[in-house]
């Protein structure tokens, strides 16, 4: 019992340092998990020894992933995209079966091994690429339509691939007559549940959401998921097919999202669990020895994987940029190949070197996949000849729409935030330009008249060709710190002294913001509990000034830009305008006077002028004392009305009163 309970907390904590590390480089855990394995295995420090109780809990965790794919099920979505995964899709795996089958064939082995090794080939990583392609703003993008299509068709064809590998091992004679009584068995199995399981799966679930019982939801969840795949396994098929048809059934009713949610730990924990024990499966001694077939295995995976699917999605005539993205998104293996490669072994029909190389292989293909997907861009221009055309008119047109706007703010994103924005700077005749990577959503905005272009905000070239060096402020309206952290580190580089406001999901990444250059960086979390603070207060009768100057407080705490603005009465008028104090940007270039001085020498207090910030390289925001001392490069956020602006910059920049 002790050797259990060890080997468990050695688990969990590999688990726990595994994940820690992966988020920090912004790699899947599930590399991690296979390396740890690999690491920790019976073949290498044989830490922990391969047993059967951990692989038969490790398979629990492909039966929850099959279940949630099959929440993720969805017949409407099918026939929005039937031409992208029934055609570009269905073409990809024929070919690379038939491609993997014929190797094989050539090299003496038998059919059932290739179509194997073909099936698993074929399967490329649904988290990892929708994860990365998610990451860089690219899951609407025609390149990642297409790979989502071609890994929805990879998901559902893993269904048959599990019916038909556990009879490959049987004697050929017997091989037509097994799977025919397989394929019957599915039609009968899917027949009573889909039917039977229509009936009673709606009524159930309301009867058990009816208890007000989350622990009785969750057990509910566990019996049915569990208790199908049972049915199925013991109808002669796969754990992970019943799992699979648990989670349609569930899909058609109203708690789908609910139980997402709750099955998600379960299937974290047991899927890490999987790769960890397919990570000690492997022997280096067979790697070591086997190297040469691993090198062309990854090559099948990689290059000649990213060709056909490339030379597929051309066929399907899409553009040579698109059909290159497709392809370097799709280079690689998946977590289903790991499935499919475990049930080939149990059935003893594929040689164990061969299963232990395409193993090491996968692994390294997905190892490479993040580098390659980062590099895509460069790749494409100087494989496809046509993109830098496609780039350059794309960028014509931006240009050519920016061309009048002087004064403008860049907006980075056009979603619910970005739409909101815009038409409070409309109301206020503050010209916007907006950029965003939807085709549809540009496509809705410009037949308004609205100013919105297709260009990727986080691109160089884009920016510019925007009118970022004419612009008067640039705001991030979409919550993805990896993006903007790019969009920072390039206006820093070619318009340091520009004001960029970020939007990010809660604090946690203020301050890396702060120090990348942002102005400001606005939570939706903070923002989102002053309005319950002050809807609460209001309702519990708290006077409605109280309620004001609470809100203001918390707001001038935290933001120091706008901190001493909710003062006075007459805000309302608009010939009071200009009179107002406001914030204004001023850059310290090489050659300005106030480089040396500290803030104190400078006494723009006597201008009635307010230093409310300082920006420097890879430093957050500061509130400057009177001994800070200015360099050059430094941004001054300055407060005051028009005409003391105006002469504090002429003593800042020139040294005249």
């Amino acid at each position: 019992m002790s050797s259990i309970l060890q080997n468990l907390l050695l688990l969990l904590a590999i688990a726990v340092v595994t994940v820690v590390i992966c988020r920090k480089i912004k790699l899947p855990p599930m590399l991690g998990y296979l390396l740890i394995g690999m690491v920790i295995g019976p073949h290498a420090l044989g830490m922990i020894p391969s047993s059967e109780e951990a692989s038969h809990l490790a398979e629990f965790g492909v039966v929850f992933l099959m279940f949630t794919l099959g929440l993720e099920f969805n017949l409407a979505k099918l026939k929005a995209m039937r031409r992208t995964v029934f055609g570009l899709g269905l073409s990809q795996v024929l070919s690379i079966l038939v491609l993997v089958g014929a190797i094989v064939m050539l090299f003496g082995m038998s059919w059932q091994v290739g179509l194997a090794l073909g099936a698993a080939m074929a399967m490329s990583s649904t988290a990892m690429v929708s994860k990365l392609l998610s990451d860089r703003n690219e899951l609407n993008a025609p390149h990642g339509q297409n790979a989502f299509g071609i890994l929805l068709f990879q998901d559902l064809a893993v269904v048959p691939f599990l019916i038909m590998i556990p009879v490959l091992s049987q004697p050929t004679e017997q091989l037509a007559a097994s799977l025919s009584f397989a394929a019957l068995k599915i039609i009968f199995v899917l027949t009573l549940l889909l039917w039977l399981g229509q009936k009673l799966m709606r009524p159930w679930f309301n009867l058990v959401a009816k208890q007000h019982s989350s622990e009785l939801f969750m057990l509910n969840i566990l019996l049915i998921t569990l208790g199908i795949a049972w049915l199925t396994e013991l109808a002669g098929l796969s754990l992970a097919l019943g799992a699979f048809l648990a989670g349609m059934l569930i899909a058609e009713t109203e708690y789908r999202y609910q139980v997402e949610d709750d099955i998600r730990p379960f299937r974290d924990l047991l899927l890490g669990l999987f790769f960890v024990t397919v990570g000690m499966n492997l022997d280096f001694a067979i790697l070591l020895a086997q190297w040469p077939l691993i090198l062309a295995l990854v090559i099948l995976l990689g290059p000649v994987k990213i060709m056909i699917i490339a030379g597929l999605a051309r066929l399907f005539d899409h553009s040579p940029g698109t059909s290159w993205r497709t392809g370097f998104a799709l280079g690689q293996g998946g977590e289903f190949a790991f499935v499919l490669l475990a049930l080939a072994a149990g059935q003893n029909f594929m040689p164990s070197a061969l299963l232990q190389s395409t193993v090491a292989a996968i692994i390294l293909s997905m190892m490479i996949t993040p580098f390659l997907i980062e590099h895509s861009d460069k790749l494409v221009l100087r494989l496809a000849s046509s993109e830098w055309m496609n780039l350059a008119a794309n960028l014509h047109q931006i240009a050519v729409r920016s061309m009048a706007n002087t004064g403008h703010v860049i907006l980075c994103g056009y979603g619910r935030s970005g739409q909101s924005l815009g038409r409070i700077l409309h109301s206020e005749n503050i010209h916007f330009f907006a950029l965003d990577l939807d085709p549809e959503k540009v496509r809705e905005a410009g037949a308004a008249g609205e100013s919105v272009v297709f260009g990727d905000a986080a691109k160089r070239e884009v920016l510019i060709a925007a009118g970022l060096m004419r612009a008067r402020a640039l705001i991030v309206t979409y919550a993805d710190t990896h993006s903007a952290m790019k969009i920072l580190e390039m206006v820093h580089q070619i318009r340091p002294e520009l004001p960029v406001i970020v939007r990010t999901q809660d604090d946690n990444d203020i301050d890396l913001l702060k120090n990348a250059g942002a102005a400001e960086v606005v939570a939706e979390i903070m923002e989102g509990s002053l309005m319950l603070a002050s809807h609460t207060m209001m309702l519990l009768g708290v006077p409605l000034n109280r309620v004001v100057r609470r809100i203001r407080e918390v707001r001038e705490a935290r933001y120091q830009l706008i901190r001493g603005f909710y003062r006075g009465s007459n805000e309302e008028s608009e010939d009071s305008d200009r009179h107002q104090p406001r914030l204004h940007t001023v850059q310290l270039t090489q050659n300005a006077h106030a480089i040396g001085y500290t803030i104190g020498e400078l006494a723009l207090n006597q201008l009635h002028v307010e230093v409310r910030s300082i920006r420097r390289k890879n430093q957050a925001s500061t509130e400057p004392s009177y001994d800070f001392q200015l360099q050059n490069g430094d941004v001054m956020v300055l407060l005051g009305v028009p005409e003391n602006l105006a002469a504090a910059e002429i003593l800042l920049l020139q040294g005249n009163r």
